[in-house]
């Protein structure tokens, strides 16, 4: 079988590759073929060089990369223009975004492409070294927490000095997940005072387990979900939460937004109102800003200063640390292609009974065949 990993950077500045040398001689091993194109792993940390050592092949055009693929490997969501240049009936596994990108399901539909989208991973132990979610919002959310310290005009660790004394910074997360999670332990280490918030009442011993403070909410009800996602709160519970965390924000320096609810917008967690009554210099970085934001006034890839506070709203955060963020996503890959593979891992073998691939299946057979799209 031929795998294939395109060149990603042209799209929103992805600079991630979905197979990394690593796991192209994984599967060389296993007797597949893996084509690449010219310079696709550059901005990731990878040569070309590199890939040819364990015996891929380096692609200069798109007809070549694509002549024959089996299976084709991406980050990012595919154009019109991209799968009408796949071999029909092919497999295509990546973050396909299904959510927002209608069109793209009907043109692997209609180009007969069976497509997997990797952020649709249940949460379940058998699928936990498959979770690309996981692995890219925990190199996210520490990074969030390394550029709002370069963004900050303070120190974040309390200094004592002969001069004087600096206090440390505080340091607020929205969202208990896996990004917040890394972001809280990210800013303990580096000796800010951090308090988190969460509405899943499991998230309290988390966040106190990394040495943090947890918001509580007095409210009676929960926002704990399936998969250990949050749903959506009760309007009630809303404005008992808007009315803590308006309090808690005029204390802080920085704040790190994570919430979201997949396949709805972002909840608002942060109004302007809020904004204005924040620190003069403090930072917001709001992770879910592609996804509509937790913070009302942040843009999406854009860094804004309203209110004397300022706003990031990055695009592709886990993409700022390609090579980390490119090793875990392929091997998320790797993992989940063994459950595609026969037992001697030589050819397709698709359980379509399995849960883990009858979560993440898009289309097949000219057919969208998952159930909510």
């Amino acid at each position: 079988m031929k795998f294939v990993a395109a060149k990603e950077m042209n799209t929103k500045g992805e600079r991630r590759i979905a197979i990394t040398p690593e796991v192209a001689k994984k599967l060389i091993e296993l007797g597949h073929k893996v084509s690449v194109e010219k310079e696709a792993g550059k901005e990731a940390g990878f040569t070309d060089a590199q890939f040819e050592k364990v015996g891929a092949t380096i692609s200069k055009a798109p007809a070549d990369l694509y002549k024959d693929a089996d299976v084709v490997v991406r980050v990012s969501p595919v154009s019109d223009e991209t799968i009408s240049q796949f071999p029909k009936g092919c497999v295509l596994i990546g973050m396909l975004k299904p959510h927002t990108q209608a069109d793209q399901l009907k043109a692997l539909a209609t180009h007969n492409i069976t497509s997997f989208s990797m952020e649709l991973m249940p949460r379940i132990t058998r699928a936990q070294s498959m979770d690309v979610l996981s692995s890219q919002s925990s190199l996210s959310g520490y990074k969030a927490v390394i550029d709002a310290s370069s963004e900050f005009g303070r120190a974040l660790p309390l200094m004592m000095t002969a001069a004087g004394t600096v206090p440390a910074a505080r340091i607020l997360i929205l969202g208990a997940g896996v990004a917040g999670l890394q972001a809280i332990a990210t800013a303990r280490r580096l000796g800010a005072i951090v308090s988190a918030f969460d509405v899943r009442s499991a998230a309290k011993e988390q966040v106190e387990s990394l040495g943090a403070a947890f918001i509580e909410v007095e409210a009676n009800e929960t926002g704990d979900g399936k998969g250990g996602y949050a749903i959506e709160m009760s309007k009630d519970y809303q404005k008992a939460q808007a009315e803590k965390l308006g309090q808690v924000l005029e204390t802080q320096d920085i704040v790190i937004t994570t919430a979201q609810i997949p396949g709805k917008p972002a909840p608002v967690l942060i109004t302007e109102a809020m904004v204005k009554k924040m620190k003069p210099g403090s930072i917001i970085i709001d992770l879910a800003s592609e996804s509509g934001g937790n913070c009302d006034i942040s843009e999406f890839g854009k860094t804004v200063v309203k209110h004397h506070v300022k706003i990031i709203g990055p695009a592709n955060m886990a993409s700022r640390i390609p090579y980390d963020a490119s090793q875990l996503y392929s091997k998320n890959i790797f993992n989940f292609l063994k459950i595609l593979l026969n037992k001697e891992g030589s050819g397709l073998e698709i359980d379509w009974e399995d849960e883990i691939v009858k979560s993440t299946a898009l289309t097949h057979q000219g057919k969208i065949v998952h159930p909510l799209f």
